[in-house]
């Protein structure tokens, strides 16, 4: 694994922009940045990526079918009680899931480790999928990196494919949601929409605030149209605790991602997965906060809340002294401790690898990097390669 310095092409903004990436540049603060790029071998993305990947994800799946029957976990996720049965009923239907990403810690020796599961709503797969494959051809071509140079990267073929058999019937419409005025959300869902149009889905957009309910208990789009099924970039958290909650049950909608994907997107997974695969290579040691087990976490370790995003209310700590964190409105819920992972530290600069699946099957890489130890929703999203 190396860090690389090529070239951006002389017209990288107009490049990503006509793949409909338009919030490359947020409030005039670089996001993409060509001007990085890490390389791999084969043989890393095959073996200490791709291969573990799909293996936590099979630890994973392995918690929420013991979860679900467990109220004591379900309570100590702070699932709230009359949702129970909405997540319970959901994995015993075998609803299927879309899409997640997996943070792995890696840097080129010895096995990635778990950072933490974005299971519910994981952003930034536009970039890893169309828009850093489209830099590699472009690249080539122009001389800016080497060619014959591959990227793991299947993302948008299963995406397609997977939204072709996600919901059994198709429904008459597939409807897509996010709040309208967060731009990277927006992007977000336009190509997943775009990738469930590719797949033979009629669909709409319509934003999270906009959506209403029918008197028979369905929820309906700004037309009153009702809506059967719906891709939602909208927290399972959040909508837990809406006005509406109570109807998410009874309103005969199909939600992708399912409800059962709320016990992934909580931190409270990662205790648990320790708990259950003590010693995993891939695992890091993790508690709840106040654990007695705690202890053997020793020196140095990084304190997250059950809910939370982009690296807020995280905080790295060492010998008792917060040494590096990010501000954020998280953590009511409580926390756990988690062993710190080595970073690579690549001159002050520090990536974390987000491992993407498709209908929990392994098939891409994107990367995030930060000056900081901690992800945040600042840090840069630089593109890979396979070596030529």
């Amino acid at each position: 694994m190396q860090r690389l310095a090529p070239r951006r092409r002389p017209d990288w903004d107009a490049q990503v922009e006509r793949l409909g990436f338009s919030f490359h540049t947020p409030e005039g603060e670089t996001y993409w940045d060509e001007s990085v790029a890490y390389s791999f071998t084969l043989r890393q993305i095959e073996e200490d990526i791709e291969a573990p990947t799909g293996e936590i994800e099979e630890l994973c799946l392995a918690f929420v079918a013991r979860a679900v029957e467990d109220e004591a976990i379900l309570s100590r996720l702070a699932i709230p009680p009359a949702m129970w049965p909405l997540v319970r009923e959901s994995w015993r239907r075998g609803e299927r899931n879309l899409y997640g990403r997996l943070d792995l810690a890696y840097g080129g020796r010895g096995p990635a480790k778990l950072l933490e599961y974005n299971a519910d709503t994981p952003t930034a797969i536009l970039e890893a999928s169309v828009v850093q494959w489209d830099w590699l051809e472009t690249a080539m071509a122009g001389g800016l990196i080497s060619r014959g140079s591959d990227q793991y990267n299947s993302i948008h073929e299963k995406l397609v494919a997977a939204f072709a058999t996600i919901t059994t019937p198709a429904p008459p419409r597939l409807h897509f949601t996010s709040m309208a005025d967060v731009p990277e959300d927006r992007g977000t869902v336009a190509y997943l929409e775009d990738c469930a149009a590719q797949a033979g889905h009629k669909t709409r957009f319509v934003t999270i605030e906009s959506v209403g309910l029918l008197s028979d208990g369905r929820f309906c789009d700004a037309e009153g149209e009702p809506i059967a099924a719906l891709f939602k970039l909208y927290p399972w958290e959040w909508m837990f605790r809406e006005r509406y909650a109570d109807a998410l049950g009874r309103s005969a909608c199909r939600f992708i991602e399912p409800p059962w994907k709320a016990l992934l997107s909580n931190k409270g997974l990662l205790p648990y997965l320790w708990e259950m695969f003590p010693g995993h290579p891939n695992l890091l040691p993790a508690f709840f906060e106040g654990d007695p087990g705690a202890g053997a976490l020793g020196r140095r370790y990084v304190r997250k809340p059950l809910l939370s995003r982009e690296g807020a209310n995280v905080a790295l700590v060492e010998d008792g002294i917060v040494r590096d964190s990010d501000d954020g409105p998280y953590g009511e819920e409580g926390f756990i401790l988690q062993d710190a992972a080595t970073i690579p530290d690549f001159g002050g600069r520090y990536p974390v690898l987000g491992s993407w699946l498709v209908a929990s099957q392994p098939c891409g890489l994107g990367i995030r990097e930060d000056a900081s130890s901690i992800t945040k929703n600042t840090s840069r999203f630089v593109p890979h390669l396979i070596e030529a």
